[in-house]
């Protein structure tokens, strides 16, 4: 694998919560951060995750969330005494049940230049389901067959599970459903079939035996999928020290960032991992081009750590994560950049170039 980089193109965010409107009044936007990315009609598109959370009130929490009301799913605010004790502020167990204290939804940024955005304001995709309940996180984008897939986390009490969203003009939308059940996600699908078969990689949860990993699949019909292979792991050791564990940087979790893309030397996936601390950070993998089950490559060490300020302290701090990244068209001056939009923080949007020797 080629000598490859990440390079910043800027010491400061490109986006931060403070450049999104709330969705409703009475709510405040608590982050904005992890986009998928593509191109469109000669526009970098963002598809921003958005969480939002009604105002806070002394002395009580908060919890919006989709409910069935008469068999149609409707927002709606349950109120809780705020724990004595000391608790998540993202998630949180409350009368015997767990929570999340913010609902996410997908909201398109627009570009021409690729760092200055205007963001619609309203949602692009809401929770719309009762499998979306507690909302739609992390999407990634691949156009494929003339139509752009989009492939989202969606959260409920029952679990993080993949949800397909399918559009040609970014204005109306499909919503096929649940692809995946619960409990899994980080889902990033390739551009391409693969010897006449739809290809995505995912990541299953594991509970008591193994570790988060990179699975790979594929389908006939791109809705149902089987034939799920491992394909690599995170190769750290939590409960190692440092100074005799080379890769505790991806140890404790690992997943896929955006679609794969396609080079001379096979198929080029982003990937993040993260320490027993909970730092993100980012990776690269290649995969061979006929036979994606084949790992050929990976980053010894990350491309990108967070550093920055604005990469250390946020909603949750110590986070570069990219579900997001775009190849500029050869006709652009720009041609054949690879650039990587990636969440800091939970908090902004912070802009790299994928470099090579």
């Amino acid at each position: 694998m080629r000598n490859y980089r990440l390079q910043r193109l800027s010491n400061q965010p490109i986006l931060q919560t403070s450049d999104v409107k709330p969705t409703f009044s009475g709510f405040d936007v608590l982050g904005a951060f992890n986009p998928a990315a593509c191109i469109f009609n000669n526009e970098i598109l963002l598809l921003l995750r958005v969480a939002e959370a009604p105002k806070a009130e002394k002395g009580t929490i908060l919890v919006p969330l989709i409910e069935d009301q008469n068999g149609v799913p409707t927002l709606t605010i349950k109120r809780f005494p705020e724990p004595d004790e000391p608790y998540d502020p993202r998630v949180i167990t409350l009368q015997g049940k767990v929570y999340l204290t913010s609902l996410s939804h997908l909201r398109l940024a627009r570009s021409r230049d690729g760092i200055h955005f205007t963001i619609d304001e309203k949602p692009f995709l809401f929770p719309a389901r009762m499998d979306e309940s507690f909302g739609i996180e992390d999407a990634r984008i691949t156009y494929l067959e003339g139509k752009y897939w989009i492939t989202y986390t969606a959260v409920s009490e029952n679990g993080p599970g993949v949800g397909l969203a399918v559009t040609t003009d970014f204005e109306t939308v499909e919503r096929v459903g649940m692809i995946l059940p619960p409990p899994n996600k980080d889902v990033a699908l390739f551009p391409q079939k693969i010897n006449g078969k739809y290809t995505l990689l995912h990541r299953p949860m594991v509970s008591d035996i193994g570790k988060p990993s990179v699975w790979l699949a594929n389908s006939i019909d791109g809705i149902h999928w089987g034939n799920h292979q491992f394909l690599f792991g995170g190769r750290g050791n939590p409960g190692l020290d440092r100074t005799n564990n080379p890769f505790s940087w991806e140890g404790g979790k690992i997943g896929t960032g955006p679609e794969p893309i396609l080079t001379d030397e096979g198929w080029l996936v982003c990937y993040h991992g993260a320490d027993e601390t909970h730092a993100y950070a980012l990776a690269l993998a290649l995969l061979d081009k006929d036979d994606p089950s084949i790992v050929l490559d990976r980053s010894e060490t990350p491309l990108l750590t967070p550093e920055l300020s604005w990469e250390k302290e946020g909603f949750f701090p110590n986070v570069v994560f990219s579900n997001g990244w775009i190849k500029w068209p050869d006709d652009s001056d720009k041609a054949g950049q690879i650039w990587v939009y990636y969440g800091a923080a939970d908090s902004g949007v912070g802009l790299a170039e994928l470099v090579w020797e």
